[in-house]
């Protein structure tokens, strides 16, 4: 059960008088469509603030494109980051403290520096920032990077959440170059690169293979979406838990005394998962490509 937060907000349409509103201009017929049209537009252009399921989602307006019709809509950083601290003191006494926040992007490109800002923003008032949802590659790296859970979406389903579910094709891989702390959860429809570490208590849930140029120590989820023939790689495989499709397998209880060595994990035809030196695992593929 969602509950708006977001209380009235008064807009002005650029181009545009009350009276054109109405259509009272003089010996001119109404002009109600393109007022609404603009109406709509600025509506976009207003910060969404409401709970659900004991969080709360921020959501910030999509960009507006240089060659739209009226990009006098279109918000600049500044008027996004005054909009969001006027809502949150508006409505601060409509939450509980320590409150998680998920940040909804819509395609909006942000970097660290603007990140840490809303999370600044969002701490002033007693609420603090868990999860970023983004289309845009470049801001996923940088909310991983500065210790935010991520969920890269494609910009059909941040449009429409119903349908996040229907889109079968991979996304592009997702690159990170950091090491996933405990608490950061990473979910990308594709596959996942992380030149770093993956602490305890951190996850990678990927739709495609999941390649850990460090040591994999926490949660790896490769072929979320049910492939089985999806792979998790790592220079050293130390794992909490390690998923592939729906195949488990978790950590022994007492870690084998061995030198590390680059390491594959891989479900095999007997529906099992197994961990084979790299190295072996490529001799083993490319003798059955030979002998097929």
């Amino acid at each position: 059960m969602a509950s708006d937060l977001s209380g009235s907000t008064s807009v002005s349409v650029p181009g545009f008088s009350p009276s054109d509103s109405n259509g009272s201009s003089e010996g001119n017929p109404p002009t109600a469509a393109p007022v609404d049209d603009a109406i709509n537009t600025l509506r976009e252009q207003q910060i969404r603030l409401h709970s659900e399921d004991g969080k709360i989602l921020l959501t910030l307006p999509p960009e507006i494109d240089a060659e739209a019709d009226n990009p006098a809509c279109a918000l600049t950083w500044a008027e996004i980051s005054q909009q969001i601290k006027q809502r949150l003191h508006a409505g601060e006494r409509l939450w509980q403290a320590d409150t998680t926040v998920h940040l909804m992007t819509r395609g909006r490109l942000l970097d660290g520096r603007q990140l840490q800002e809303i999370d600044d923003s969002l701490a002033k008032v007693q609420l603090r920032l868990e999860r970023v949802f983004t289309s845009r590659r470049q801001t996923a790296v940088a909310a991983a990077t500065a210790g935010y859970s991520v969920e890269q979406q494609s910009a059909i389903a941040q449009l429409n959440p119903s349908n996040t579910g229907s889109a079968s094709a991979l996304a592009e891989p997702l690159y990170l170059q950091t090491t996933l702390r405990s608490g950061a959860d990473i979910q990308h429809n594709g596959t996942v690169i992380i030149l770093g570490d993956l602490n305890p208590g951190s996850s990678v849930v990927a739709n495609g293979d999941i390649l850990v140029w460090g040591r994999l120590r926490g949660i790896a989820h490769a072929g979320a979406k049910g492939n089985a023939r999806c792979l998790i790689m790592a220079l050293q495989m130390e794992p909490t838990q390690l998923r592939i499709a729906d195949f488990v397998a978790r950590a022994p209880e007492t870690p084998p005394d061995y030198q590390y060595y680059p390491e594959v994990a891989y479900v095999t035809p007997q529906g099992a998962i197994r961990i084979a030196k790299a190295l072996d695992f490529y001799r083993s593929q490319t003798s059955g490509r030979e002998n097929q």
